[in-house]
């Protein structure tokens, strides 16, 4: 249930809230905790809850609801409903859903444990992506594999020839597999969680085989058509969603690709992922901003590959549960291709723009094709060796990541450290390309948050790591937790700097100035670092609060960064009293109302130009130079 407009009116007022509400989506593991998607009567809710639940599951709650409205999943919601307690709960009682969620089940259980090939497996037959770790899922993005995982019509057509093998004797003849596609299309739709991609597929397929029993012939160019006016109709909210957008856009790609006159089984196929992928391209830029250039090469090695997986996997589920050991394997292949292809070229409007005026051309104007050849190759050479954006030595990068922080200091020669990595793996692996950082000397985790440990845990096995430093107590996460183990199995091991330890790094000179003592909270046991560079020092000041604060009030530096993302934890006198130049607040959106206005006036009424990543992106400080950044 997605709204275009104002939600409805809320049926209850906001305040403390007892009552039932329907959910519209599966929980989901969000970086601020568990969350779906449910109604209170037509109401839409945000609800803010970790009960073990899926879409369709009436939850009796106690909670309080807050009027807030918002988006998520593409999904706007009126308000947020905080779960306090679950009083009771009752599964769906639609068959769809019964058997759909059977299904899903069954294939997360017997792909148990969900880590690397078997959770892209999960993902190749139902969708499930939750077992895939952040990062491999924006290396899926940046090769351009990630619709593998989106399951859609390849997806499909397979169940379908799958459900006619079942079915046996039943499904003898056309007629009979009609219908027997009929009845399970909307089962499969429900084992995945009826993801949009998924619908558009389905009702494609659904009015084909409707028009079989019918004796009606429908032509593919007409089956979107009416599948996409007919679940636009049904519910509008699906036409602003990402994932709908794209589906609709690929499988108008591949009519037209489908269509271009070449030869060879080769050609026809890369045709028709050329013409996937340029129509899906615009669509890519707008909302990711990149597009990856070589993503029809990637696409034509992987698909045998994902369909060998999943047919396989299919069967394996299914009850020969020696063939999910193979369709692992293949699925694990596919991991490793789009991992190494996600460091590959990235395009841009502008060269795409040219691409689709050549090929423009190419078809108007035959006699032109040596003239697009040449165009196409120099476009396609200034991507292949075009420099990443570089950070000068002797400077410190506070990476746009969010609701977080990440800093990358550069001493000069190749020579990188990074302090923190931000909430969300993806973001850091695209800023470190993005530098062309492959090897890190020096990883700091100032403290346990998972605003400042999650994103490394994306970088493990995607760059060099040296010493990490990290407060091994007393305070601990489960991010933190998590991301140790992962830096063990690697053989990385963590230690933690004393008060005073000096680093020549380069140009640049890194002073351990905190913690001094034991803290209470984790924001004031965070690792305090001043950074001297030839003409300007910053300090880095982690999370720290009023307590280390106090403790730390000798402290001076030309560039600050602002403690906490600027929340009103500080102390007004301190942050004057750092007598900063500039202040930088690592910030992005956020519930928490950071920065709070009082701490950016102290920071500009004392003389600091207050910069923030949320408003500038990246801010690059050159402690070579004595002008602000």
């Amino acid at each position: 249930m997605t709204f275009i407009g104002p939600p409805p009116a809320a049926p209850v007022a906001p305040g403390p809230y007892e009552g039932t509400v329907t959910l519209l989506t599966d929980v989901h593991d969000g970086r601020y905790g568990s969350w779906a998607i449910g109604a209170i009567d037509s109401f839409p809710v945000l609800v803010e809850s970790d009960v073990v639940a899926g879409r369709g599951d009436v939850l009796e709650v106690s909670g309080t609801l807050r009027d807030k409205p918002g988006e998520a999943a593409g999904r706007a919601y009126g308000g947020i409903l905080d779960v306090h307690s679950v009083i009771a709960s009752r599964k769906s009682g639609f068959l769809p859903h019964v058997v759909g969620g059977r299904i899903r089940e069954t294939v997360v259980t017997r792909l148990q444990p969900l880590e690397e090939g078997r959770a892209l497996l999960a993902g190749f037959l139902i969708g499930d992506t939750s077992g895939i770790d952040d990062a491999d899922i924006d290396a899926m993005r940046r090769s351009g594999l990630a619709h593998f995982v989106a399951v859609s019509g390849s997806n499909v057509a397979l169940f379908l020839g799958l459900l006619a093998v079942a079915a046996g004797p039943l499904a003898l003849g056309p007629r009979r597999r009609a219908i027997a596609g009929l009845i399970g299309l909307p089962l499969y739709a429900a084992a995945t969680r009826f993801e949009p991609s998924v619908m558009r597929a389905s009702v494609m397929a659904g009015l084909a085989l409707a028009g079989r029993l019918l004796g009606v012939v429908l032509e593919a160019w007409q089956l979107l058509a009416l599948a996409v006016a007919t679940l636009a109709i049904v519910d509008p909210g699906l036409v602003s969603n990402v994932g709908f957008q794209l589906s609709v856009a690929a499988t108008t790609g591949v009519l037209v690709g489908a269509r271009w006159p070449v030869r060879g089984k080769i050609a026809r196929a890369l045709t028709i992922t050329v013409g996937a992928q340029l129509a899906v391209a615009p669509l890519l830029l707008f909302h990711f901003g990149t597009v990856p250039l070589l993503s029809p090469v990637v696409n034509l090695v992987a698909a045998p590959l994902v369909t060998s997986a999943t047919v396989v996997g299919a069967v394996g589920v299914a009850g020969l549960e020696v063939l999910v050991t193979p369709a692992v394997w293949l699925s694990a292949l596919v991991l490793g291709l789009a991992r190494g292809a996600a460091g590959w070229p990235q395009m841009s409007a502008g060269p795409l723009v040219l691409i689709l005026v050549g090929i423009v051309i190419l078809s108007r104007f035959p006699r032109s094709r040596v003239v697009a050849a040449g165009a196409g190759a120099l476009v396609l050479t200034f991507l292949l060796v075009a420099p990443t954006a570089s950070l000068p030595p002797g400077s410190i990068a506070v990476l746009d990541v969010g609701q977080g922080d990440a800093i990358l200091l550069h001493g000069g020669d190749g020579r990188y450290a990074l302090v923190d990595g931000g909430p969300d793996p993806a973001v850091l692996v695209d800023r470190l390309r993005h530098y062309g950082v492959s090897t890190l000397e020096l990883t700091v985790l100032t403290h346990v948050h998972a605003d400042h440990v999650t994103g490394v845990s994306g970088i493990v096995d995607l760059v060099t790591l040296g010493t990490v430093w990290a407060n091994t107590e007393p305070h601990t996460s489960p991010a933190y937790r998590a991301l140790v183990e992962a830096l063990s199995a690697r053989g990385i091991s963590v230690s933690q700097p004393d008060q005073g330890d000096v680093v020549h790094f380069g140009e640049l000179i890194i002073r351990v100035e905190g913690p001094v003592r034991r803290y209470a909270s984790p924001n004031d046991q965070s690792i305090v670092l001043s950074v001297g560079g030839p003409a300007r020092s910053m300090l880095l000041a982690g999370d720290i609060e009023t307590f280390a604060q106090a403790d730390l009030v000798h402290l001076r530096a030309d560039v600050l960064k602002v403690p906490h993302q600027g929340a009103g934890t500080s102390d007004a006198d301190w942050l004057r009293a750092v007598g900063s130049e500039v202040a930088v607040i690592s910030v992005g959106p956020n519930q928490f109302g950071h920065p709070v206005d009082w701490v950016i006036d102290t920071l500009r009424d004392s003389g600091a130009t207050v910069m923030r990543t949320d408003w500038a992106g990246d801010v690059i400080v050159d402690l070579r130079s004595e002008a602000s950044p």
